[in-house]
């Protein structure tokens, strides 16, 4: 530096050459008590920006308390321009060290971690007031350094997430400073699980305390952008589990920005009164064999997407359908699903699928999530109207095998549809032969514990289904039709004589042979 540019200097600091301090006018002493009351004394707008609020506690819930918008805190990795007026020397641009320190010239190391740009400004001021006469020193954002942030509880992908932004100045937002909905969809959205009126932000507001806030994200459903704050670096978001679950929310949950955005196969478990029972992958179309073991399969089960993929998530219904379709035990009246949360311990969910055939209440086929059990009890009663209805439903078997054998025009193996009454099974073999015993036949049926039952029904034609003369066959029931007594006798008879017959005919050939 130049001897005149630092005589100068020395001269706006107030040394005269001897090195001693020259005393301040009136005029001056004036404006350095305004200047101290213009910094010590908050002005109107800053008097109204809200402080943190005391009453927060962990774990409230209730209507959303969203974090009030504090000015942005500096800390390491910020890029700075510190500009002092008139003083170009002691100007530039400098980043935040990792000690939470700017390195500046002439006065060194100042630490700014965790000060707003009005206190950094400050702090640096009345270190530079020792050598620049009422110094005018304006500090600005330039790049502000990445944002970290935690997420856990019902998110896809609970963890820690560094979020790069832009600049602009404390309290930025726009896309600057990343949001509560963004970073849930960073951690892979919500669960079905995800309390989002329970949304917890706990924001750090000094070395040793921690602040936490409520964001009711259901409300930033209905429009109350309020809700998805601006995080900062530091913040860490949990999202608790939901005490019970509204299907209606559910599925409106699903078409949310901060939802999943793409439908993956989910791994679930189903029991109980199906075709199949065991473990599926259930993709939101639900490909399915169509029927029980042994019928014929291929069909499709729920509708393909635009665009060749699956239409809409997976659930209830389409479970089952892959898993073969329900038993004619089924009772769809009191279906489970046992779902674990992320926050641990589990949930069970009631299922009605007989309202969703009776009213179309879609709400009953509920959507299902990784890790989901569901449990088809057996009905202890059948209604016969109803199982006429339950055969037609989507997610029944298309087909069942059973084998008629006996006295029928036809005997073998057959394809019909499930819950078909052992009447309508006869008259699919081309009904009683003249053979027949027509007034019972035998139903052999393999139990699920592995053993076999043998049951004689007496049949009439005219009556409707019920379980002593007309029951629903399962898939591989085995009916025999047997003879009447006329062919019993005719064919015992037969097997007597057959042996004499041959004699006799045996008896002819020889007596052709020799001309006797």
């Amino acid at each position: 530096m130049s001897a005149k540019r630092r005589s100068e200097i020395v001269g706006r600091v107030g040394v005269t050459s001897s090195g001693l301090r020259r005393r301040m006018n009136r005029p001056i002493a004036s404006l350095t008590l305004l200047a101290f009351f213009a910094v010590t004394v908050a002005t109107p707008i800053q008097a109204q920006i809200p402080g943190l609020s005391p009453g927060a506690t962990p774990g409230a819930t209730g209507v959303g308390s969203p974090p009030p918008a504090t000015p942005y805190t500096l800390g390491a990795g910020d890029r700075v321009q510190v500009a002092v007026f008139d003083v170009p020397e002691y100007s530039g641009e400098y980043v935040v060290l990792v000690d939470g320190s700017l390195n500046l010239p002439v006065i060194g190391s100042i630490s700014v971690r965790g000060l707003t740009l009005q206190q950094a400004t400050d702090v640096i001021s009345s270190q530079y007031a020792r050598f620049v006469r009422r110094p005018l020193i304006t500090i600005s954002l330039i790049a502000a350094r990445p944002v970290v942030i935690a997420v856990a509880g019902e998110v896809q992908r609970p963890g820690t997430y560094s979020v790069a932004v832009g600049g602009g100045g404390a309290g930025a937002t726009g896309g600057q400073f990343p949001t509560v909905t963004q970073a849930i969809t960073l951690a892979g959205g919500i669960t079905q699980s995800a309390a989002v009126r329970d949304v917890q932000i706990r924001r750090r507001t000094s070395p040793t305390t921690e602040q936490v806030y409520n964001v009711n994200l259901w409300e930033l459903l209905q429009g109350n952008l309020a809700q998805d704050v601006a995080l900062r670096d530091g913040d860490s978001i949990f999202i608790p589990s939901v005490g019970s679950y509204n299907a209606a929310e559910t599925r409106q949950l699903v078409d949310s920005s901060f939802a999943p955005q793409q439908i993956e196969p989910v791994n679930i478990a189903i029991i109980g009164e199906v075709a199949r029972p065991g473990p599926y992958s259930v993709s939101g179309g639900g490909v399915g064999t169509g029927g029980a073991t042994g019928a014929i399969t291929g069909s499709e089960t729920g509708a393909v997407g635009a665009g060749g993929g699956d239409a809409g998530p997976p659930t209830v219904t389409k479970a089952i359908q892959v898993a073969g379709g329900i038993t004619a035990l089924a009772n769809i009246r009191e279906i489970t699903i046992t779902r674990a949360t992320r926050t641990g311990g589990t949930r069970v969910i009631p299922i009605n699928l007989w309202a969703l055939l009776r009213s179309g209440d879609l709400n009953e086929d509920f959507l299902l999530q990784d890790g989901d059990t569901i449990i088809i009890p057996t009905a202890t009663a059948l209604d016969p109207a109803e199982a006429g209805q339950l055969a037609e439903a989507s997610f029944a078997p298309n087909e069942i095998v059973v084998n008629v054998i006996g006295e029928v025009e036809a005997p073998g193996a057959i394809t019909v549809p499930p819950n078909t009454p052992l009447n309508q099974a006869v008259l699919a073999a081309g009904g009683f032969n003249p053979r027949s015993r027509r007034s019972s036949v035998d139903l052999i049926r393999l139990n699920d514990n592995g053993t076999v039952s043998k049951r004689r029904i007496s049949v009439d034609l005219a009556q409707g289904i019920n379980e002593e003369g007309n029951p629903t066959l399962r898939n591989n029931d085995v009916v025999v039709i047997r003879r009447n007594t006329l062919a019993s006798v005719g064919d015992t008879l037969g097997n007597a004589l057959n042996p004499v017959g041959s004699f006799l005919n045996i008896l002819g050939i020889f007596r052709t042979i020799t001309g006797d």
